[in-house]
């Protein structure tokens, strides 16, 4: 249901273009490693994976599961709830690597959190944590890197500024891009492992980045 909102709903804020690595695949029990910039790149992330026909399990903080109806939602699809500073926290991977067993397509963002600052413009993913290094050296799952922009434009800053992007956004049809890079396989220790997800991450979202441009000319040139 999330995935077919996003897909009817983020079209009608900006021009959303999608494009893959040559050879990229989403292979069933993989894990989507995006960029994390906005609150509004979980929609994005969503709407371009529904065009792929790709309906992943998300990690997502916990606290989303106390908004009425989300949470409920949320529970209903699979996602799974992350109780980031608790002693619950570890939970998140066991449900993770226990989907990808299932064959899900697990998506868990690096960094943790949304970066903190109140620009709208885009940047290069922040230090990663542990989370997709350990589910992947646990599982022995591929890394399927994704790289996401023009979310910031739709959504940054503070609550005002935020609201106001929203509202704004059909007029200013911000372009919306999400690239999916090649798989790779995570080796090596724990930092070593991080080091290799981050990188392959932010090669997608350099990629993300040129190709929005390109596509955005193509637009412009008809």
């Amino acid at each position: 249901m999330l995935s077919s909102a996003a897909h009817r709903l983020y079209p009608l804020f900006g021009t959303i273009t999608v494009t893959l690595d040559d050879g990229a695949v989403i292979p069933r029990g993989s894990i989507l490693a995006p960029n994390h910039t906005s609150l509004a790149d979980p929609g994005l992330v969503l709407a371009a994976l529904h065009r792929l026909g790709v309906r992943p399990v998300v990690l997502a903080t916990a606290g989303l599961w106390k908004l009425p109806l989300l949470g409920q939602a949320l529970t209903r699809e699979g996602h799974i709830p992350v109780h980031r500073r608790t002693s619950r926290a570890a939970e998140s991977l066991e449900h993770a690597a226990a989907a990808l067993e299932d064959g899900e397509i697990v998506l868990i963002y690096g960094e943790g959190g949304l970066p903190d600052r109140r620009d709208a413009a885009d940047r290069g993913p922040e230090r990663f944590r542990s989370g997709i290094a350990r589910l992947a050296l646990r599982t022995g799952a591929p890394v399927v890197p994704l790289g996401q922009t023009g979310a910031r434009r739709l959504a940054s800053g503070s609550t005002v500024k935020q609201l106001a992007g929203v509202v704004t956004a059909p007029l200013r049809r911000p372009p919306l891009h999400v690239h999916i890079a090649r798989p790779v396989q995570l080796r090596g220790d724990l930092d070593s492992a991080t080091g290799q997800a981050h990188a392959a991450v932010t090669g997608a979202w350099e990629s993300a980045v040129r190709l929005s441009g390109v596509s955005a000319r193509s637009r412009a040139g008809g």
